[in-house]
């Protein structure tokens, strides 16, 4: 399996997992309906694990752009790398979203709320105030791209081993997300993810739901930038304390 391929279908399980449980809590007549904040957080982070249990060994599992950027920054991933990891984590993204789609169809036929719709796909934030948002997903992402570079020996980039999520460890990660979400996900949903957001963005705009409302591209910036910013600061950081 190439970068490639582990790191597309390392994000579409992400996705499958992330957006089909917010399907699953916010949709009417799911059974899931209602289950609130720690459903949605504790299968995101299940999401993450099965993304970097696939994708680890293969990729590194990323399975973000931010990650991805932010370890190029660092020195330890190759620039000439970057373009394919973006383009494969923003397809996955994609087609997770495209398959959580299918599945609640149904459900989301029997929905009258747009913003729920939107949910599904693509993240809304609590209170709509651009600046505190994008402060939000930088710290959420700064603290993320952080404990990964922190907990990862800078050495490894010269040594040929693949750096990521997976370099962790996928039950480590996937606690480390899931308490972020708990923690500092409240005020935008925790994108921390630019492909995560943007791709299922693209398919709410692109695929036909009944009644589905506009796809908020006013906001969409911020779950691409809050994450890029905050994960470049993460690496300038890792820098000056690792060397």
């Amino acid at each position: 399996m190439t970068p490639f391929v582990a790191e597309l279908i390392g994000t579409a399980l992400l996705i499958t997992f992330g957006s089909g449980v917010v399907a699953n809590v916010v949709l009417n007549k799911t059974k899931g309906h209602g289950g609130g904040w720690m459903v949605i957080t504790t299968a995101w982070a299940f999401g993450v694990f099965i993304g970097v249990v696939v994708a680890g060994p293969y990729s590194g599992a990323h399975i973000n752009p931010a990650v991805t950027l932010s370890l190029a920054v660092a020195g330890i991933f190759e620039w000439s790398e970057v373009p394919i990891y973006l383009l494969a984590q923003l397809l996955g993204a994609m087609i997770g979203a495209t398959i959580v789609w299918i599945m609640y169809k149904d459900h989301f036929d029997v929905t009258k709320d747009k913003i729920l719709k939107l949910a599904v796909f693509s993240t809304v934030p609590a209170i709509r105030n651009y600046r505190s948002n994008l402060f939000s997903e930088a710290v959420g992402t700064f603290v993320l791209v952080f404990t990964i570079l922190f907990f990862t020996d800078p050495s490894m980039g010269s040594t040929g081993e693949i750096i990521g999520l997976g370099s962790l460890g996928a039950l480590p990660v996937a606690i480390l997300v899931w308490g972020i979400g708990l923690a500092l996900g409240g005020t935008t949903g925790y994108a921390i993810n630019p492909a995560r957001d943007l791709g299922p963005r693209l398919i709410h705009a692109l695929m036909p739901i009944k009644e589905k409302g506009g796809s908020d591209w006013a906001y969409s910036w911020v779950p691409v930038l809050g994450p890029i910013l905050g994960g470049s600061a993460a690496a300038g950081l890792s820098l000056l304390l690792l060397g």
